[in-house]
């Protein structure tokens, strides 16, 4: 707020400083009648001329809460995250903080400050006499006044309107003033010394975004206030008068020199013996800077997921009415959020992704893990093989890859073979059975032939080219594996995602029921295409084979219905968000609702968790011997740009990426982390085997029973391993047969 200068009072005129005489003696008088000894002015003219000039001045603080940090924990309320705020404050009580700062604090600012009643008349006399005969201005605060000044600028930094005025500036007015003192005297009748030097000491800003005592403790020296010894707070007490320009960490020549004559003043007021000051005045500042970091650059873990929740709380109404009322709250309300994050699984997971495709990899590729608990939805982990930094440099990105692009500005991935399950679900929930034959011989459909789609105008939609400029008249697929275009079961199919089975099954049945079905699991792309969020089969029937961008979330939601019974529950980030006042906030509770017959996704669930407990070329086990029960399936789309691998345990859902961030979609034998890919890089390839290093080591801290099986089951056996054998087409166990021939939309 700029200040208000009474050109009655400019004192650069001969004039001028007789006015500022004459109207600082009035201010003088009326003090002595009415403020200085308020319990004494209890009566006569000199009090009653006090209280008739003042009395228009308020005489209550308008107090708010002091800006505090905000802080960000994992699931156990404990390990912290990350912290936030534009006032790195600690709020400490009177006995938390060492005597000897008190003294330091009252022997530089205020050495009467036990003795006077919040206006100290023996200073204002002071400074009015070196102000009419000297250059420089000299004020007359106590250290009351200052506390006064402080909560003013903090309510109206609070209230959005900006800084006022440092204790320490000389251009206040003397109606400023007037009313600095009056509120001062009415502070001290509310309040004890001791309660006014605590707010004080928690309140002053101390260099830089420090303010409090126990806030620049720690970040000095790494020891709380109450440690403090005599000549760091000699230190401290010495910022007070201008706390940038002494700060010991930036200008240590200036601080030292500052802290002496605090020192000085210490010992000339009896609070340190002479053996002490000596002692001190020799010390060297011995600083040991401790930084608390703020937002989630600086972030202790999950960089990523902090972010997420950041945006959360930005976005949601809950915490405020306008975006701007949100981001203050988040800097300066002193919230305490516990999220859903699990630091265990986290630490896994980013130890996980980084050894799998290290940040500096020349591959220009990325992997991301993202897990949740399938039966709250909570988020339990979310890393990526990036560094979490706005800064332009390889390896650094704020995008986050697991989300969809309103909250983490990515456009998502083209999942591949993913998709195929919820296919397989569609099929059965119409009536039909995992046993059942299709004519995967088919590796061609004519384009502008009629495919079923109730849904749509006339009951059909015609196959369309994906591609502007195509002109080739069909739609044709490949197979990796030999001997793939044959005739063969839905089971089958799926076990080993052949993309003719799959296109014959959605060929012999109502496009429809298969959106009907990813639209109640909640499958959408993560970025609006052609006016859309929708996948859409009947409108773009090879989308059925990946070439749709979708999130990992979106992805681990979805899958999440395969470990619960067909029940999905919506992500959750918060579990507890309450402010400094203690107030807690309403948040989402859980949201789970089934959306697939339990019997259906249980039929799905046989080839499911055949796919996951197949052992690759390196697994850690052998067939009918997995760590515990699992289920899941690859992924590749086209050009081998986006490999993948979701899957779930009974109580963790995780879902496993790797590829393309850059927008090459037609990366092929890539070389990732030295490693070569000769014969084609697949969902198998890395992607699988990296779901599985990190799921071997955190599932288990959750329930990993058995899936539901279905009574109707065409299978005797849920785990035969009918299909054991080396993946037909691959050269070792470790092939797949994802390589969809489908093209980004």
């Amino acid at each position: 707020m700029a200040s208000r200068k009474s050109p009655l009072f400019d004192t650069a005129t001969t004039v001028g400083k007789i006015m500022s005489f004459l109207g600082i003696s009035a201010l003088c008088g009326l003090l002595a009648a009415g403020l200085v000894f308020p319990l004494a002015a209890t009566g006569g003219a000199a009090a009653s001329a006090g209280s008739d000039v003042l009395e228009e001045v308020p005489t209550e603080l308008a107090e708010e809460p002091l800006s505090t940090p905000s802080r960000i924990y994992a699931n156990d309320g404990e390990t912290l995250l990350a912290t936030f705020y534009e006032e790195n404050r600690q709020p400490v009580s009177y006995d938390q903080i060492s005597q000897h700062m008190k003294d330091a604090l009252i022997a530089i600012e205020d050495e009467r400050f036990f003795e006077h009643g919040g206006v100290d008349a023996q200073g204002v006399a002071r400074a009015m006499v070196h102000n009419l005969t000297r250059p420089t201005q000299q004020g007359a605060s106590t250290l009351t006044m200052q506390y006064v000044n402080n909560v003013l600028n903090n309510a109206s930094v609070v209230r959005g309107e900006g800084t006022i005025l440092g204790s320490f500036a000389q251009e206040k007015t003397y109606a400023d003033k007037l009313r600095e003192m009056k509120l001062a005297v009415s502070v001290e009748q509310e309040m004890t010394k001791e309660e006014i030097l605590e707010g004080y000491l928690n309140i002053v800003m101390l260099g830089g975004t420090n303010y409090g005592v126990e806030a620049a403790a720690q970040y000095y020296w790494g020891i709380p206030a109450s440690e403090l010894n005599i000549q760091q707070s000699a230190t401290l007490a010495g910022l007070v008068q201008s706390p940038n320009y002494y700060r010991p960490d930036q200008n240590p020549e200036a601080a030292l020199e500052r802290r002496n004559v605090v020192l000085g003043t210490m010992l000339r007021n009896g609070f340190i013996t002479e053996e002490e000051y000596d002692e001190a005045v020799a010390s060297e500042l011995d600083l040991d800077v401790t930084p608390t970091r703020s937002g989630c650059v600086e972030a202790t873990m999950g960089h990523y997921f902090c972010d997420y929740v950041a945006k959360l709380i930005r976005n949601d109404e809950t915490f405020g009415e306008t975006e701007e009322d949100r981001e203050r709250l988040l800097y300066r309300g002193g919230l305490n959020v516990v999220t859903t994050l699990d630091p265990d699984a986290q630490t896994e997971a980013e130890d996980t992704v980084y050894e799998t495709v290290p940040v500096d990899d020349p591959s220009n590729n990325r992997a991301s893990l993202i897990s949740l608990d399938p039966e709250t939805g909570n988020i339990l982990a979310m890393a990526q093989s990036t560094v979490y930094d706005p800064e332009p440099e390889d390896g650094n990105t704020t995008v986050n890859y697991n989300l969809n692009f309103e909250y983490g500005q990515s456009g998502g991935f083209n999942v591949g073979s993913t998709l195929k399950p919820f296919i397989a679900a569609a099929y059965v929930e119409e009536g039909g059975s995992m046993d059942d034959v299709v004519d995967a011989s088919v590796d061609e459909y004519e384009y502008h032939e009629e495919w079923t789609a109730s849904c749509m105008p006339g009951g059909t939609v015609p196959l369309l080219p994906d591609g502007e400029g195509d002109e080739s008249e069909a739609w044709t697929l490949e197979n990796v594996g030999d001997n793939m275009n044959r005739r063969m079961t839905i089971d089958y199919g799926l076990y080993y995602s052949i993309n003719t089975a799959t296109a014959a099954t959605a060929h012999d049945m109502d496009l429809c029921a298969i959106d009907d079905i990813l639209d109640r699991l909640e499958i959408k792309r993560a970025k609006e295409f052609n006016g859309t969020f929708d996948v859409n089969l009947a409108s773009t029937p090879a989308a059925m084979l990946g070439a749709a961008e979708i999130s990992p979330l979106t992805l681990a939601r979805a899958y999440g219905a395969f470990a619960n019974d067909g029940v999905i529950c919506q992500p959750r980030a918060l579990l507890e968000v309450t402010d400094q006042q203690g107030t807690e906030y309403d948040l989402p509770e859980e949201d789970c609702e089934e959306r697939v017959d339990p019997d259906v996704i249980a039929q799905v669930n046989d080839t499911l968790v055949n796919i996951a407990e197949r052992p690759l070329g390196d697994s850690p086990f052998t067939p009918g011997n997995p760590p515990f029960p699992m289920l899941g399936k690859t992924g590749t789309a086209a050009g081998s740009s986006n490999t993948w691998f979701a899957g779930s345990t009974e109580g963790m859902t995780s879902v496993a990426h790797i590829g393309r961030t850059d927008g090459n979609a037609r990366q092929l034998t890539p070389t990732i982390n030295g490693v070569t890919y000769e014969d084609g890089f697949y969902g198998s390839s890395l992607a699988q085997p990296m779901w599985y290093d990190y799921m071997v080591e955190v599932a288990e801290a959750y329930p990993t029973g058995d899936f539901r099986e279905s009574s109707n089951s065409p299978f005797s056996d849920r785990r035969d391993y009918r299909y054991s054998s080396p993946i037909p087409g691959s050269s070792s166990d470790n092939g797949d047969s994802d390589d969809d021939d489908s093209d980004d939309d």
